[in-house]
């Protein structure tokens, strides 16, 4: 059995292919901070808008309890599973912003940090997942003390700012003790919503600074040794299926960013059926007109089509689209000896443009 590479000698930086290889395997960077900042936020919004008015509406709901206690029959258990049903459903319903905004924060903060995917890798049952010294090394390892460390730190910064709120609302919350009954569910709001803002600043802080490290943690984690890179490449390269799955990933990525660019050309060049040439010029960004997108047959076909559709002008010129096809490459500005040809070509199309617009 070969023996895990030290880490120390793990002094190279992770090629795209262990990223992509760990991401699949659900290995990805995660913090458990944003998501009690997430559910923070989500308390203080219901509080703010939902818990004041929703109040008064759930206190005459239950109002009858203690107004007219003798309407509710209690002479058998159906009666009582009738009276618990219905104040459940009071507070369900008082409940259920809450629920809901719960449930949202939790997954935003989880798909802003990664985006959703299925990892059948994560849940097959591995042993090392029960075996107790696993889990001594987890728990007493670099990573234990570091969850360890964080965790102090969130006790400390959230009772500092929580002692901080109630030594600066001291005297407030003493005048509020004298205040009309009435007065006190309003009093209590505002204190609990200072107190949740209070503790969302400290989350942000201690969220942002997780979010860093749990990257940065799974970065290090990722690192390789020169031995590996250097197995990694030989793979890669002396495998002839990898290389042309990478030479058509390439092609495919260049012909989506092609038919992406389209709909922005200034004008299409076509040989008319053959040859498919996208120019754009921007007199404020571009220095010459830029080819964007070419191609033959197929391809020229789709280029066209895409043109048609966004009312891109197509003009043909047989000589000039073969050129422009054989000798400019994407992204890049057309050669000075193409300048007076497709000069005269945008000022036809800019021209034709003016007219139709005055003329409608």
């Amino acid at each position: 059995m070969a023996e895990e590479p030290d880490k120390d000698s793990k002094t190279e930086d992770p090629t795209e292919k262990r990223i992509a290889d760990a991401i699949e395997k659900g290995n990805v960077p995660f913090s458990r901070e944003p998501a009690v900042l997430a559910s923070i936020l989500a308390m203080l919004v219901v509080a703010a808008f939902f818990i004041g008015p929703g109040s008064p509406k759930l206190a005459q709901s239950l109002a009858a309890f203690l107004e007219r206690p003798g309407e509710w029959r209690l002479d058998a258990g159906e009666d009582a599973f009738r009276l618990i049903g219905h104040v459940a459903g009071i507070a369900f319903l008082f409940l259920l912003p809450l629920f809901l905004a719960f449930i949202i924060a939790g997954i935003s903060a989880s798909l802003i940090q990664n985006p959703p995917r299925i990892a059948f890798k994560r849940i097959q049952p591995e042993l090392s997942r029960i075996s107790p010294k696993k889990g001594m090394k987890r728990i007493f390892g670099a990573q234990g003390w570091v969850e360890f460390a964080k965790a102090l730190a969130k006790f400390a910064a959230v009772s500092g700012v929580v002692a901080m709120l109630l030594r600066t609302q001291s005297g407030w919350i003493l005048l509020s003790l004298q205040a009309a009954p009435q007065a006190l569910p309003e009093i209590l709001l505002k204190l609990a919503m200072d107190l949740l803002a209070a503790v969302a600043v400290a989350a942000l802080v201690l969220a942002a600074a997780d979010f860093a490290w749990s990257r940065r943690y799974w970065w290090l984690n990722l690192r390789m040794t020169r031995q590996e890179v250097k197995d990694e490449r030989k793979d890669l390269e002396g495998d002839p299926i990898v290389k042309a799955r990478r030479l058509s990933l390439a092609r495919d990525r260049l012909r989506r960013s092609m038919m992406a660019a389209v709909p922005q050309a200034t004008v299409v060049i076509t040989n008319p059926t053959h040859y498919a040439v996208a120019l754009r010029y921007e007199r404020e960004k571009d220095a010459a007109p830029v080819v964007v997108a070419k191609g033959q047959n197929l391809i020229a076909q789709k280029i066209r089509e895409i043109a048609q559709e966004h009312d891109v002008p197509i003009v043909e010129n047989k000589a000039l689209a073969r050129a422009l096809y054989a000798q400019v490459e994407i992204n890049q500005m057309i050669p000075p000896e193409f300048y007076a040809a497709v000069a005269e070509i945008i000022h036809y199309v800019m021209t034709r443009t003016r007219q139709a617009i005055s003329g409608a």
